[in-house]
């Protein structure tokens, strides 16, 4: 496209601002200004904005029913907590006969920064302070290793391979890979390790207008997780899944220390079932935590805020299993899904007219188009539009989807916080998990671990969900240490 087809593009969708400061450009600036445009559909982002930023409709003459939310119902949803020994090993089964059969890979949503952590790595990089200082990215690298190996020796299968696919943002993307090769892929091979990146949309005024964070580039930002679904078909992940044999696969967030990548129980238990979708969820820590739920929304399941309940829904309780009392909206959301590849191969036909776009008000450096000077802005002056991963959960049937409730001291122990402002989901929490899991382990392998020492760092070299340990029993581990065998 030419400049000229360019800028009546930009004028006929009502953007033509950003072209504001273009004679003021070098040839070389212009070059590259030009090329960021012509990556941006004007007309879209107009759209979208038509979309996020239309006024609520306000009649009182109509009456607004809104959704009916309810738990999710008993056919949609299992519990590691109250399913039965058989059950849970046949499940297991049914996953790993799939790892076997080399039909299973993992997604991992690792495009967020350290910042808050106070880091300027790629969050994957971080070290929660385990006595080893591996870094998250570590811990799922050699938790792959240990279930390709525990795979391959079960079954007795030759080589087993977990492709492992990494969607990272700009801004992480080249900081990650390096990472990666720095540490040698962590052990594993490089080609079955697929780095991809999620896409951008451009940040907008409150009036809808593109923004511009200086002469010559557009304020951009990443498009949120739920612009997976982009990505996976425009960077042909899509295809390479197709072409390696994959027909299932696992999604999962970077800042879960615990979480157990492509774990054998949860494919099984998704793939007896048939569904398109499944979910991991953890029990709700109490009744005002400040967590997404995973919901069934006029008969579709759907996650929701937490904010879109009533208190006497948030402590509404039914009775459990064990005669005790439980939330009834108990199902927190930790984006952890599973994923039929037929599933992720309609992507084309619902992602850009089906996802919802969702704002986020914040403060976005930018240029002053009267005076052409550089803002800093205290306060949100602009959009940035993101698209969740499960907004695509409320198309699905409820006999397509389901999910299954496991524990949280086993499963989940995210790193959202500064250790020390918060209190809870921060290294210091992340660290203390793992540990504690590594403990469990060893006394459960008949190891004496003394009460003093609060966990103990068994490497998922080791062990990738507490077997394997056998040759710990009898043996006394008196320090918080990494073990070895």
């Amino acid at each position: 496209m030419s400049y000229n087809e360019i800028k009546a593009a930009y004028t006929a969708a009502g953007q033509d601002h950003v072209f504001t400061f273009y004679d003021q450009l070098s040839s070389e600036e212009q070059s590259t200004f030009l090329a960021q445009l012509k990556s941006i559909d004007p007309h879209r982002i107009t759209n979208i904005a038509k979309t996020v930023l239309a006024p609520e409709i306000s009649n009182e003459s109509i009456i607004s029913v809104g959704p009916e939310i309810t738990p999710l119902p008993d056919s949609a949803t299992a519990s590691l907590f109250t399913a039965s020994a058989d059950q849970i090993v046949d499940w297991k089964k049914k996953g790993t006969a799939l790892i076997a059969e080399n039909a299973v890979a993992v997604v991992l949503l690792a495009g967020g920064q350290g910042t808050r952590l106070g880091s300027t790595a790629p969050k994957g990089c971080f070290d929660i302070g385990l006595p080893s200082h591996k870094s998250l990215f570590a811990l799922q690298a050699e938790r792959i290793l240990s279930l390709q190996k525990v795979v391959a020796h079960s079954t007795g299968s030759g080589k087993v391979t977990i492709p492992w696919y990494i969607m990272t943002s700009g801004p992480t993307r080249a900081p990650t890979q390096a990472f990666f090769q720095q540490h040698s892929y962590f052990g594993l091979e490089e080609e079955n390790i697929i780095f991809f990146e999620q896409g951008v949309l451009p940040c907008i005024d409150n009036a809808g207008k593109i923004m511009l964070e200086t002469k010559s580039k557009v304020a951009v930002a990443p498009d949120g997780n739920g612009g997976i679904y982009r990505a996976l078909t425009e960077a042909g992940v899509l295809k390479d899944l197709k072409k390696r044999g994959i027909r299932h696969l696992h999604a999962y967030c970077v800042d879960n220390c615990l979480v157990r990548m492509a774990d054998p129980v949860f494919l099984g238990f998704a793939a007896s079932r048939n569904v398109s979708v499944a979910t991991k969820s953890v029990p709700k820590r109490n009744p005002t935590e400040n967590v997404g739920l995973i919901v069934s929304k006029d008969n579709h399941p759907a996650v929701i805020e937490y904010s879109e309940i009533s208190d006497e829904m948030a402590h509404r309780t039914v009775a459990s299993v064990e005669g005790t009392s439980a939330l009834a909206f108990r199902t927190a959301n930790i984006v952890n899904h599973y994923y039929s590849l037929a599933y992720l191969e309609t992507i084309p036909t619902w992602r850009e007219n089906y996802l919802p776009y969702h704002v986020a008000k914040k403060k976005i450096p930018c240029i002053d188009l009267s005076s052409g000077e550089t803002l800093t802005p205290s306060t949100p002056n602009g959009i940035k539009l993101e698209q969740f991963i499960f907004d695509c959960f409320p198309q699905l049937n409820m006999s397509e989807f389901a999910n299954l409730e496991v524990s949280r001291d086993d499963e989940f122990s995210p790193l959202k916080n500064k250790a020390g402002t918060v209190g809870e989901d921060d290294a210091d929490s992340s660290r203390a998990d793992l540990m504690k899991q590594g403990k469990r382990w060893l006394l459960a392998s008949g190891a004496h671990v003394p009460e003093s020492i609060l966990g103990v760092e068994v490497p998922p070299l080791l062990s990738y969900a507490g077997e394997n340990l056998e040759w710990t029993k009898g043996l006394t581990f008196d320090t918080e240490k990494e073990i070895s065998k």
